[in-house]
């Protein structure tokens, strides 16, 4: 019956644990185990102290499960949005990932989803009164509806490629790339409608968040597909990963572009909070290193110094890209808050306000790096369970041959 509804390999307990036993197979089984061990231990943390197993505080109330969720969302936006090139736009060369990276964005949401919700105080009650009290004039109630949508609609777009139907995979991969642009378009605008927090507020953020995650998608395909191949590609896989390498170069340039006005714009006048935000942000090595040198510079000079056709370096290059962009959601969370919001003294023995630092605690961290490993079991379990590639007899696809 199921079969029917969505084509699926053997599922058995058999079936599920005969992977090659590799020296990276084996690494990557310990750490996915450890890392769903570590969300387990945050679960249970939580579930018995509530948010005081977090260090979020009144003035910094926004922490790693955010940056976190955002993280995961980005990503599953940017699979969206780059199979989409393929099956919806039907551009040749990226017709045949839709299956792969539709699969990698409805488990990166569902991850992403799981942070979230030890985040949220009563998630049960959140969707009780999102229903019966909506919030219009939420950013927070729009993207919370919008992604719920998004997810349904990825998820018939998966089912419909897996069973050969195209006409319908198009309409739900339409309608999901629409919703999945609102919907990330809306996340950005949460943090572009702190009207409190200059440095944070305006048109910014709402487009800056969808070319981030169109980054993102890129250096997780390269990811996947370099795992899927064992490095060894077809003539065809080379051919759409230097595509892709283009793509991400073109990417990477002009979110250079987006970031030296953002931050000219901010410095410019001295206005008060917001050149002081940006100066600091400037200080710190975690933009520098982790945004600005692997999520950035490594991966666009590695593609510009081999005109894209060093796919394996930009395979390596896409694992610090991740990074990078791990640093670019938690300073993202991070910076809007670390302004003091108290800027005058009000009595004469108080001190002035400095910087409000913030250090995630171990749960914080245990469920965040248990999101990893949800993913990751996740994607394992499609791998031997579903089929992500193409399949060979359907006439869409005739013109691509799977790897053996």
């Amino acid at each position: 019956m199921l079969n029917k509804i969505l084509p699926h390999k053997e599922i058995t307990p058999k079936a599920l644990f005969a992977f090659e036993k590799t020296p990276f197979n084996i690494v990557m089984m310990v750490v996915t185990i450890g890392l769903l061990g570590a969300f387990a231990f945050g679960f249970v943390n939580y579930v018995l102290h509530g948010h005081h197993a977090y260090n979020v505080t009144r003035e910094h109330p926004w922490g790693l499960l955010i940056a976190m969720y955002v993280f995961f969302v980005v990503s599953s936006t940017g699979l969206c949005i780059i199979s989409s090139l393929g099956h919806v736009f039907h551009i040749k060369s990226f017709e045949f990932i839709g299956k792969r990276a539709i699969f990698g964005a409805i488990i990166t949401i569902v991850s992403g989803f799981a942070v979230i919700g030890l985040e949220i105080g009563h998630p049960v009650r959140m969707v009780v009164y999102n229903t019966i009290s909506p919030g219009f004039t939420s950013a927070i109630w729009g993207m919370g509806v919008l992604y719920s949508i998004y997810l349904f609609l990825i998820i018939m777009e998966f089912i419909f490629l897996s069973r050969d139907e195209h006409k319908w995979s198009r309409f739900f991969g339409l309608g999901g790339l629409l919703i999945g642009i609102a919907a990330h378009s809306n996340l950005g605008a949460v943090f572009g409608f702190l009207v409190g927090r200059s440095m944070a507020n305006g048109v910014f953020y709402p487009v800056y968040f969808i070319l981030s995650a169109m980054i993102t998608g890129c250096y997780l395909l390269f990811l996947m597909y370099g795992y899927r191949y064992k490095m060894q590609f077809t003539s065809e896989m080379e051919k759409f990963l230097m595509h892709l390498a283009r793509l991400l170069g073109l990417l990477i340039a002009i979110l250079v572009f987006f970031e030296f006005w953002r931050f000219l714009t901010a410095i410019y006048g001295n206005v008060p909070e917001r050149a002081d935000t940006a100066l600091h942000i400037l200080s710190s090595k975690a933009f520098w290193i982790g945004e600005v040198l692997l999520g950035m510079a490594i991966p666009f000079f590695v593609i510009l110094y081999s005109k894209a056709k060093a796919i394996k370096a930009t395979i390596y290059a896409s694992i610090g890209g991740m990074v990078g962009i791990f640093f670019m959601r938690y300073d993202l969370v991070h910076d809007t808050l670390v302004y003091p919001m108290q800027t005058m003294k009000t009595r004469e023995y108080q001190l002035p306000p400095t910087w409000v630092e913030y250090m995630p605690s171990i749960t914080e961290w245990s469920v965040a790096l248990g999101g990893i490993g949800i993913c990751l079991a996740m994607y394992y379990i499609g791998e031997n369970f579903f089929f992500l590639d193409p399949n060979k007899e359907d006439e869409y696809f005739k013109h691509y041959v799977e790897a053996e």
